[in-house]
């Protein structure tokens, strides 16, 4: 019989929080504090709200969504979902009680995130757009497919509200929901709430335009706001637990604690770690979970008897979907019991459900395997778990990784897996840390206090523009630079920190906003590589004297600066976890991955590096070397020879021409 051996995982990420119940606690009008902020906005006729899992999102939106409706005019308002089971999140709902001016009311025939066929949700939408009716709950899919027989004038005087913005993208060839809003954006007067925990999607695809999103007001309330207000929640631990063979087998065994209220995500069996028969993979957990199963008829939970100690346990399977009014009896259960219920169930097995906008806040354990393709989904995943809840004191989230086998023909998809599967943790540490201030150390009396840090040499920002940025969306630059193909290279050591920080990132947030000027831009680098320093940071106080761990060495905070920072590189832990948490063989295997990826420079970048290399010729007094052991400069030598064959190509392209003339 097989049987769990209890192993503690190796946390990446350690957070504890203060349980100040700030973020929880409400006013006079029943809100918390996101909500709070969010209203003060109310009158944006584009309004960004960004704010993680349980936050209150959809609260904010029936407070903003009502005044409008009331105050401002608007005559009608839409909230459109990513999937049917996250409509119920906007269902009727008592505000008057707390202090509110109005209740938020949907009639039973405006709500289609019931079930019913494409064609009748269409007709029931274009009938609420003429009625006096004034709310509608749809999926983004109705949404999508009702614009297709409407115009965009036929939502004027309406507050089109979108759950999960990240689902858009401001690719609007292949984004149908992208193209939708920016043609309600321009061709009516509609006003816009978009609502996301994570403002970012899987590719590097951004979600809007930018003279798109500059349209948008922000309001951002960041993950270590919304935990460190909460009143029962005490820790959250991140960690990889790497292993060989096959999960089930090896891994599960040891990292599967039944005593924790626990959300299992299998592979997708398009993945290396899968065994390709899913429903296979969930009788195999089983097994190693219990015996005597017994299905309940009326809700589809599964009651097992514990192999390690025979007492009861329930667990839900949201993997088999070979009788969908079965799983429907159990999604049900789960959004309307086991919510409220501690004891209505112990385990949820899910394969691509159990995400985004999933409610069981009792939660404690998020076990993922395999690497997932997508940030977002990962935070979202995380997301699960961090709800307040009385009793829960810690949450955790473990990702299961496969190490990459040298015998394998798909080591180098196995490799990147792995680089990429950290430094998504790497984000999820920069989101988790408490913020600082940064400002410019003016002498050396102008001491750091509680909450700033003072740099000698840092620009603050000058511009409104830049402020913004900083303000509302320096994670959602930090997520871009982590996905960019060229930075898996630099986070683990393959360019040199000043190249890092003075090159790759400043050609990334020159993608990113085109809008900005050289001085912006070196504002806003120096914003990114300073933040992403100090959050890395170790911090240590020593008397009245705090100080910082900035690469392999503790400096006194009042003593660092611009330089100084420059020569770290802002996510060199992702190494350093790599290294912890595998076999050297492993990591020798990785690092010659590493090393023999092929190097692509951009003209942007080879633009970037040019005033460096001449420099670096003028020191060393010769050319950088492709062979050279320092990475720096084999980089170097690679952009030369990048602007060698551009030269060549030029030149090929005037003879031709010349020819052609003759």
């Amino acid at each position: 019989m097989p049987h769990l051996r209890k192993s503690v995982v190796q946390n990446t990420i350690d957070v504890s929080y203060a349980q100040s119940g700030a973020s929880v606690n409400t006013d006079a009008l029943g809100m918390r504090e996101m909500q709070r902020r969010a209203f003060e906005e109310r009158n944006a006729p584009y309004l960004l709200i960004k704010a993680p899992p349980a936050s209150g999102k959809s609260r904010a939106l029936m407070f903003i969504g009502l005044d409008k409706l009331y105050n401002q005019g608007r005559k009608r308002v839409i909230v459109a979902v990513p999937e049917r089971s996250i409509g119920a999140s906007f269902k009727s709902t008592d505000l008057t009680s707390r202090g509110f001016f109005a209740d938020w009311e949907i009639k039973d025939h405006n709500n289609l995130c019931s079930p019913g066929s494409n064609a009748s949700k269409v007709k029931a939408f274009t009938d609420f757009l003429n009625s006096s009716d004034t709310i509608l709950v749809c999926t983004h899919a109705t949404l999508r497919f009702a614009f297709e027989k409407l115009s965009p004038e036929d939502f004027n005087g309406t507050v089109l509200a979108i759950d999960e913005f990240h689902h858009v993208s401001a690719d609007l060839e292949t984004s149908r929901l992208g193209s939708l809003l920016r043609e309600v954006m321009t061709e009516s007067d509609a006003h816009i709430v978009a609502m996301t925990g994570s403002y970012f999607r899987g590719d590097s695809v951004p979600v809007l335009l930018p003279e798109d999103e500059a349209k948008f007001t922000a309001v951002t309330f960041n993950y270590y706001d919304q935990l460190n207000g909460y009143q029962h929640l005490k820790s959250l631990g991140i960690g990889h637990h790497f292993y060989q063979g096959l999960y089930i087998e090896s891994a599960l065994k040891e990292v599967l604690n039944l005593d924790l209220k626990t959300i299992l995500h299998i592979p997708n069996v398009n993945s290396g770690e899968s065994s390709k028969d899913k429903l296979d993979e969930v009788g195999q957990i089983m097994d190693l979970i219990g015996t005597d199963a017994q299905t309940d008829p009326h809700t589809g939970i599964i009651t097992l008897k514990r192999n390690d100690n025979g007492q009861t346990i329930r667990v839900a399977d949201l993997v088999d979907d070979t009788d969908l009014q079965a799983r429907a009896k159990t999604l049900a259960f789960l959004a309307e019991t086991a919510g409220e219920d501690p004891d209505a169930v112990d385990i949820i097995i899910a394969l691509g459900m159990a995400k985004e906008g999933f409610d069981w806040p009792f939660a404690e354990h998020a076990l993922t395997v395999g690497y997932r393709a997508s940030l977002t989904e990962t935070i979202q995943i995380i997301g699960r778990v961090t709800r307040d809840s009385p009793g829960k004191h810690h949450a955790q989230f473990t990702n299961l990784i496969a190490e990459p086998d040298a015998a394998q023909s798909e080591v180098t998809v196995s490799v990147n897996s792995m680089l990429k599967a950290i430094t998504a943790s790497l984000l999820m540490e920069q989101v988790l840390a408490p913020n600082f201030e940064f400002k410019t150390k003016k002498s050396d009396d102008d001491a750091s206090d509680k909450g700033t840090i003072k740099i000698k040499g840092f620009k603050e920002p000058s511009t409104e523009r830049v402020k913004q940025i900083v303000a509302t969306d320096l994670t959602d630059l930090k997520a871009t630079i982590l996905q960019d193909d060229s930075f898996a290279r630099a986070a683990f050591g393959a360019v040199d920190a000043v190249t890092t920080n003075q090159v790759l990132i400043p050609k990334i947030i020159r993608e990113r906003y085109p809008d900005l000027n050289n001085v912006e831009v070196e504002e806003l680098r120096q914003q990114v590589v300073v933040d992403s320093v100090i959050k890395n940071g170790e911090v240590k106080t020593v008397g009245h004297d705090r100080f910082i761990k900035m690469s392999t060495k503790f400096v006194n905070i009042n003593e660092i600066n611009i330089n100084l920072i420059d020569t770290v590189n802002p996510f060199q832990r992702a190494f350093e976890v790599m290294s912890r948490s595998v076999t050297p063989s492993v990591l020798s295997l990785i690092s010659d991955q590493i090393a023999a990826t092929k190097i692509t420079i951009s003209p942007s970048e080879a633009t970037e590096a040019w005033p460096k290399i001449q420099q670096w010729v003028k020191v060393n007094g010769r050319r950088p070397d492709r062979k050279s052991e320092d990475s720096t400069e084999r980089y170097f030598a690679e952009v030369v020879l990048y602007l060698k064959r551009v030269k060549q190509q030029r030149a090929a392209e005037k003879r031709l021409e010349k020819g052609a003339d003759q």
